[in-house]
């Protein structure tokens, strides 16, 4: 018999406003690429510089990597999140089995996050304002779900919780810095 286990708030919480900050990044961007669709001289509201363009990032074949737009999967990811967070929050309790499906699926997502990283860096040459907000959703929300999953007394629990994100995020910063110095505005 699988027992029930219970999130921390913090881990609900944060997959309810991750989720919706995710979801609503994901939509701006779809209404982006449909106005873009719709009339090939509009210039989304992201297009800040030459490096930071949502439309050169969003009509890209990365950008479309399953056949259609990939902020689709985005807002049916984070939403999915998001009501999972509000449910967690209000007091459910998932069966193991079920976190172990939550996180499979924001590894995969984190995994996919971590491509699309690299794949602005070094070949779009390009960074999407609102993909980047995406990127720091994603981090957190692996390494909490990875954390919650982690045996009491794991070295994954032992950390200082923010650690692990903080590191990431300087991480990015720093290959973000590396690779488009004072480029970026």
């Amino acid at each position: 018999m699988t027992t029930g286990t219970t999130a921390h708030r913090g881990t609900a919480l944060l997959l309810l406003i991750g989720g919706l900050i995710g979801a609503l990044a994901s939509g701006i961007l779809t209404y982006d690429r449909i106005r873009t669709l719709e009339d090939p001289l509009f210039v989304p509201g992201c297009n800040v510089s030459a490096i930071l363009s949502c439309g050169d990032v969003m009509t890209t074949w990365q950008g479309n990597l399953l056949g259609f737009p990939n902020m689709l999967l985005g807002i049916g990811g984070f939403a999915a999140l998001a009501a999972l967070g509000a449910a967690l929050t209000a007091g459910a309790v998932l069966p193991r089995r079920m976190w172990v499906g939550v996180w499979a699926a924001v590894a995969a997502g984190f995994a996919f996050t971590v491509w699309l990283i690299a794949q602005c860096l070094y070949v779009i040459g390009a960074l999407c304002p609102w993909c980047v907000v995406v990127w720091a959703v994603m981090i957190p929300l692996f390494w909490y779900v990875t954390r919650h999953l982690a045996a009491p007394g794991s070295l994954l629990r032992a950390l200082p919780h923010w650690l692990v994100p903080l590191a990431a995020y300087a991480v990015v910063a720093g290959l973000v810095v590396a690779q488009f110095g004072d480029r970026l505005l």
